[in-house]
């Protein structure tokens, strides 16, 4: 996929625009509203207004969360996959004293070396595991940059 921007740590985060700036800002909104209508109906009217608001709020609840989780799921799938990916990745490039220690590597920490480059992520994967870097730090460290432009 050509990108027109070289990736960095600077600016890999991905923001999908339909997701985070319409749906979950529309279904906040929508949360919002529920309970204004809740509370302007909460002293005055008849119990079947009250109901109708307390249903509208659960309602606009359980549509942002659907909306949340469904981000979540496609990223922890997609965490799942990277772990596989680097796994394996790691079993070529790692001399084999360090491929032993492969499964000490979390998840967190996989995903973070994923951005190293092949000739960097040796002694990345080594001081990760010595260290116990985070990802948010093993990817701070990256001196050359692997762009993963695939990402959810």
């Amino acid at each position: 996929m050509a990108e027109s921007k070289p990736q960095t740590f600077a600016n890999h985060t991905r923001w999908d625009p339909w997701f985070h700036f319409f749906v979950i800002p529309i279904f906040v909104l929508g949360l919002l509203m529920s309970l204004v209508h809740f509370f302007a109906h909460i002293t005055e009217g008849d119990r079947r207004d009250q109901i109708h608001a307390v249903l509208l709020i659960l309602l606009a609840l359980a549509f942002l969360i659907l909306a949340l989780k469904t981000r979540i799921y496609a990223l922890k799938v997609q965490d799942r996959v990277i772990r596989l990916e680097e796994q394996l990745r790691l079993m070529r490039l790692l001399p084999e004293p360090l491929r032993s220690r492969i499964p000490e590597l979390t998840e967190g920490q996989l995903c973070g070396l994923r951005f190293a480059s092949d000739a960097e992520l040796p002694k990345l994967a080594e001081r990760a595991l010595n260290e116990k870097l985070s990802r948010a730090d093993i990817k701070k460290s990256i001196q050359s940059w692997r762009p993963d432009y695939w990402r959810v």
